[in-house]
């Protein structure tokens, strides 16, 4: 009688167990994306992207792909069809928070007005106990809100050109 009342029992306390330990692994990943998110916001803010390119990386070499490369596991940084990160890996993005009041419906990019960055990823449950977890999956999202210290302008002779800022190398964007 006790091995069938065991044998009932051990699948929802393996469940339970697994679950826990699959909400500390995102848990985990949300708070690497917030600290990923800061550090970007930081860097973004004084308009600089400290990161030396890694050899043999292909690509633009821009602030998103920085901090993108530096997240702590190879799962948030390129995430895999079989595990907890979908394909890609996490998102890195930035947008400018204010409007410009002297030119409507772009984006304020001067000292003191609020940039945020956000890094995002799809978090798949229990991806590791059933290769691709269940049907659930959630968005997992870290962000950070700072102020600009360093104005984003674009080049002289063409007012469409940010290529000489850290990370605007396709202009700015409003949140």
């Amino acid at each position: 009688m006790a091995l069938v009342e065991f044998a009932l029992v051990l699948p929802l306390v393996l469940l339970l167990l697994f679950g826990m330990i699959d909400f500390g692994k995102a848990f985990n990943y949300w708070n690497d994306e917030t600290h990923l998110a800061n550090e970007g916001a930081r860097y973004a803010v004084v308009n600089r992207n400290p990161f030396p390119q890694p050899a043999g990386f292909t690509g633009t070499w821009d602030l998103e792909n920085a901090i993108k490369q530096d997240a702590d596991s190879a799962e948030l940084r390129n995430g895999c069809s079989d595990c907890s990160i979908g394909n890609g890996g996490i998102t890195v993005q930035f947008c400018f928070v204010n409007e410009d009041p002297s030119n409507p419906g772009q984006p304020l990019t001067t000292a003191g007005a609020p940039l945020r960055a956000t890094v995002s990823a799809s978090y798949h449950w229990l991806a590791y106990l059933i290769g691709k977890g269940l049907p659930a999956s959630s968005g997992l999202t870290g962000s950070a809100t700072m102020r600009i210290e360093k104005d984003y302008k674009p080049a002289p002779s063409n007012p469409a050109d940010y290529s000489n800022n850290a990370y605007l190398k396709s202009g700015p964007v409003l949140c």
